[in-house]
């Protein structure tokens, strides 16, 4: 159960932990921590996308190490235990991400959940918000990476003869084709050799939720790939990647998310 609707937080809304991932594209000018601390979720503990990743490179996003995650979680006052939903205040993108970081470091996928619509839906649903400072104790965390669920650029450029694996880019159609120039800086445009591309937005609804599980599957069927291989998703920084990659365990119970961490950012150097 991945997905969660705004109806089940309410319910369950003192017996889970509450996760606020609200993050903006650089370009927006928005700042996700000070959206946070004017409204949220009651009990909603806020998670920085940017802060809680890889410091040591240019490429953004990256996963860390295990005992920064634990850390990161302990502060937050998270225990192994703890069935968690995450949210955002936009299209459901990063909240999606936090997601597969936590089953990375292994949390038990049962009980990470994402809550559909985000804040846009709970807000027009007129539920509880408020802007109350939540205070957390530090708990004991400790994680287990599944290293099997992330992919380097030399396992992507191996696979292209190998082919052990499908490739599945999150990012438009344009950008997939090299019809536009990407938006971050000193990357060429196009995409990875025979990979296949399904934009994440064809997979949100208007209200910000995720599109019927019928239409998931029509969606990855239209792409023709070869169903016995896994799965890897690319996007631009490994966030939208995560959208599709959490879609795909809607209709696949089996599937553990596994990302290209380093996306288009690493590949599309120059």
């Amino acid at each position: 159960m991945s997905l969660v609707d705004t109806n089940w937080l309410e319910e369950k809304i003192n017996n889970v932990k509450i996760i606020d991932c609200s993050w903006h594209m650089p370009q927006t000018k928005r700042n996700g921590f000070e959206e946070y601390t004017k409204e949220h979720i009651p009990n909603a503990i806020f998670f920085d996308l940017d802060e809680n990743s890889k410091k040591d490179t240019d490429l953004p996003h990256m996963l860390i190490d295990s005992s920064s995650w634990e850390k990161i979680m302990s502060n937050m006052g998270i225990e192994n235990k703890d069935e968690i939903v995450v949210y955002d205040n936009t299209d459901v993108i990063s909240s999606c991400r936090c997601w597969y970081n936590l089953i990375y470091f292994g949390h038990d996928p049962k009980l990470v959940h994402v809550l559909d619509g985000g804040l846009k839906k709970w807000k027009k649903e007129n539920k509880t918000i408020n802007n109350k400072k939540v205070i957390t104790e530090t708990s004991i965390y400790s994680c287990k990476e599944n290293t099997e669920l992330v992919k380097n650029k030399k396992q992507i450029d191996e696979n292209i003869d190998k082919n052990d694996f499908n490739v599945v880019d999150a990012r438009s159609r344009e950008r997939f084709e090299g019809k536009v120039a990407e938006p971050r800086k000193g990357l060429r445009s196009g995409s990875i050799k025979d990979s296949f591309c399904l934009p994440f937005g064809e997979l949100i609804n208007d209200n910000h939720t995720f599109v019927s599980k019928d239409e998931i599957i029509k969606k990855f069927k239209s792409l023709n790939f070869d169903p016995n291989k896994n799965l890897v998703f690319s996007c631009g920084s490994g966030v939208t990647a995560s959208v599709l990659a959490l879609a795909y365990s809607l209709i696949s119970d089996k599937y553990m998310p596994t990302i290209y961490d380093g996306s288009w950012s690493e590949y599309g150097k120059s």
